[in-house]
């Protein structure tokens, strides 16, 4: 097997890619080692918590025992299937604030400004802002991945919002437009009730072309001849197949699984590979460091009224969502119900928001286990831009084997004061007027959670990832020792390489990583095809005019 470009990868990215570059015209052959997202476990936005604690549809990856927080291993899900994680998220669609690719360009790298990303937004987005506003010159309103908007019909979702501006805070009809900080409306990657993964947006469309190809199977290194990467090494079907590229390998299998792979190719840090018995191509020491994430707590509440989703939380309730969306597309399965959102500032002196909110009205774990027998909502909350770092490393040369993952969440003092500050604003918007005859006392943490101690407590005993992992092969100035690619997403020091997915943000984003990372499958196409990038666009975000001095 041979094509003009050979991509590791039916992720966000990597979908997004096969795309690009099959429609100019090359052969594309994409490789996946997980097979198809047929059925309603994943194309049903409500059936959300299924796919990702499924091992047909996830590699099933968890932590090392993390030290902050009390030696527990967290679940570190991964899409093991078409569309990659696009494909077991929550759908949630965040662009991230403007100034994280600010702070991208000054880290060095240079051209991933929000003045160079947000022509790629536009060109990927196909956006309905379903009559809540927005400005859609901010907007991209034609290309193939479909942004929409629930119905927010839910008594709970809209006192979220009212409740917010309540306690003082700005709201927004479109926080990826003009203005991210505030309440408002969540936007999701899901179209006509089903969820529109990378692999619908992207793969499917360019599986139409005779130049576009996908093979099933586990790629186990890259083939690096000379300085040059040749093509890949397969396992499919019981044996090791080779597929060659004749321009370029073009690497796209997530944050934990990109490094990975470079690792088992040879590069990487060097001592590192030399204990695992590999050849060393390319000392690069940060190969598999710089590893972030976001980490969050659930606070919920009881609600005295039956208003939540609690009400189909058994056998007939689910029976009744399941069949109103597969016969009609409609209901509560047509929506991932995270339908309003808040990016919100810690403190003052903070220029742009450092906490997010998910707001679900049901009291409801991601792993789909109920935390309460009776009706409540919660919100999911967690600071943006922790200064922890973690990294993944081999545990063996067998490519089979899983790598190692440590995160080293908390590790850093701000972590905690900043959850600290997040529970307790948190308290302080469902104390307001629009919880007043919902809200019927705290679940958790809990009413007896009140000093700093407490709550440090519960955090190391409930703080979950927000499966945001990233920054794993990170973008940087060629001669950046630290930086694994250059702002071309060349892989440094290996020629006809290249990376393109969450592993490369020299920062993790302000918001969910879906859409950063099918933005840089978008960009990195054109870097590939030697084309002009698009035009930049000055477009100049809000910025609360009293972020010095207030926190709202």
């Amino acid at each position: 097997m041979e094509a003009d470009f050979v991509i590791v990868g039916a992720g966000s990215a990597g979908c997004a890619m096969a795309y690009r570059l099959s429609e100019s015209g090359a052969s594309v052959i994409v490789i996946e080692h997980g097979g198809s997202d047929a059925g309603p476990f994943i194309q049903m936005p409500g059936a959300l918590s299924f796919p990702m604690n499924m091992p047909r549809y996830d590699w099933g990856y968890r932590t090392e025992p993390e030290p902050h927080l009390n030696n527990r291993t967290l679940a570190t899900p991964r899409g093991k299937v078409i569309g990659g994680s696009s494909s077991i998220n929550g759908m949630v669609y965040v662009r991230g604030h403007p100034r994280d690719y600010d702070t991208w360009a000054g880290m060095g790298a240079t051209g991933w400004g929000f003045a160079d990303v947000l022509p790629y937004f536009k060109r990927m987005e196909h956006w309905h802002d379903g009559g809540h506003g927005g400005d859609p010159t901010w907007r991209g309103t034609d290309g193939p991945l479909h942004v929409s908007r629930g119905m927010r019909d839910n008594v709970l979702t809209r006192a979220f919002v009212e409740a917010g501006a309540q306690a003082g805070y700005e709201t927004t009809d479109d926080y990826n437009g003009r203005q991210q900080e505030g309440f408002g409306p969540m936007e999701a990657t899901i179209w006509r009730g089903r969820r529109w993964s990378a692999a619908n947006a992207y793969l499917r469309p360019a599986l139409k072309r005779a130049n576009c190809t996908l093979v099933n199977g586990l790629v186990e290194r890259i083939e690096i001849v000379e300085g040059r990467a040749t093509g890949v090494s397969v396992r499919r079907k019981g044996r090791v197949e080779t597929v060659r590229a004749r321009r370029e390998v073009i690497l796209a299998a997530s944050s934990v699984n990109s490094p990975k792979l470079l690792m088992l190719s040879g590069i990487g840090p060097a001592a590192h590979l030399r204990d695992h018995g590999i050849d060393v191509v390319a000392d690069r020491p940060g190969v598999g460091g710089n590893l972030q994430d976001h980490l969050e707590v659930y606070v919920q509440m009881k609600a005295k009224l039956p208003v939540s989703l609690f009400r189909y939380w058994n056998l007939m309730g689910k029976a009744y969502v399941g069949a109103r969306w597969m016969f009609t597309g409609s209901g509560p399965g047509a929506s991932n119900q995270f339908e309003s959102a808040a990016f919100i500032r810690s403190r003052a002196g903070i220029e742009y928001p450092d906490i997010q909110y998910h707001f679900l009205p049901i009291a409801v774990r991601y792993d789909g286990q109920a935390a309460a027998e009776g009706h409540g909502f919660q919100a999911h909350v967690g600071p943006m831009r922790s200064l922890s770092r973690g990294r993944i490393t081999l545990r063996s040369a067998d490519p089979a084997a899983a790598p190692v993952i440590r995160f080293n969440y908390m590790s850093h003092e701000r972590d905690w004061d900043e959850f600290r500050t997040c529970i307790r604003l948190t308290r302080e918007i469902f104390g307001q007027p629009a919880f007043a005859r919902f809200a019927d006392g705290e679940i958790q943490p809990g009413p007896g959670v009140q000093s700093d101690a407490e709550i440090d407590a519960f955090i190391a005993d409930h703080a979950e990832s927000a499966y945001h992992p990233c920054g794993t092969a990170r973008m940087g100035a060629a001669d950046d020792p630290d930086a694994v690619v250059d702002p071309m997403c060349r892989v440094i020091g290996v020629d006809g390489l290249r990376l393109a997915d969450s592993s490369v943000f020299p920062q993790i984003t302000n918001g969910n990583l879906n859409a950063p990372s099918i933005m840089v499958g978008e960009k990195a196409s054109d870097h590939i095809l030697g084309r002009a990038p698009l035009a930049a666009e000055n477009a100049e975000p809000w910025v609360h005019p009293a972020w010095a001095t207030a926190q709202r």
